[in-house]
């Protein structure tokens, strides 16, 4: 051990410093320059379609972009969309949840929260939530026709 009396010139040592292994690399390196154009801002887009619910006007989608809105929690908070650029929008029967991918916006959670709207309104016994592609839901009737063929032949 030194102490810091013993050495009046601190010159003397010499210190591994960033700019030695970090900020000499070329830049003009290809796999350098790749990560960099990817690091642009994409967005990633969410759909919930609810074409069958909607077209038999058993679903509200208006009242259902609202609920989406005031529900999402975007880094823990709700009511936080507009400040980290989320956006829903809705057509005569989408609803779309466009986030920045970095963001890291969960496909889980429209899941969870098509699944509590759809509670709250008491079609949870009617309507389902698929997962019709990797981004996207699909709202669906449940197929009864199975159980109705038992209850006959009893």
């Amino acid at each position: 051990m030194w102490r810091s009396d013993e050495v009046e010139n601190e010159e003397e040592f010499d210190l591994p410093t960033l700019s030695n292994s970090i900020a000499t690399k070329n830049i003009s390196n290809p796999l350098f320059q790749a990560k960099s154009k990817s690091a642009k801002k994409s967005t990633v887009k969410f759909v919930v379609d609810c074409t069958a619910p909607v077209d038999d006007k058993v679903l509200d989608i208006a009242s259902f972009e609202k609920y989406l809105n005031e529900r999402i929690k975007v880094e823990g908070k709700t009511g936080n969309l507009s400040q980290c650029n989320v956006v829903i929008s809705r057509d005569r029967t989408k609803i779309t949840v466009a986030s920045p991918q970095d963001l890291g916006f969960s496909k889980r959670q429209l899941k969870y929260l098509s699944k509590r709207y759809l509670k709250k309104q008491q079609l949870r016994d009617y309507l389902r939530v698929i997962a019709a592609s990797k981004n996207s839901y699909e709202l669906k009737y449940y197929q009864i026709t199975a159980g109705d063929d038992e209850e006959a032949e009893e």
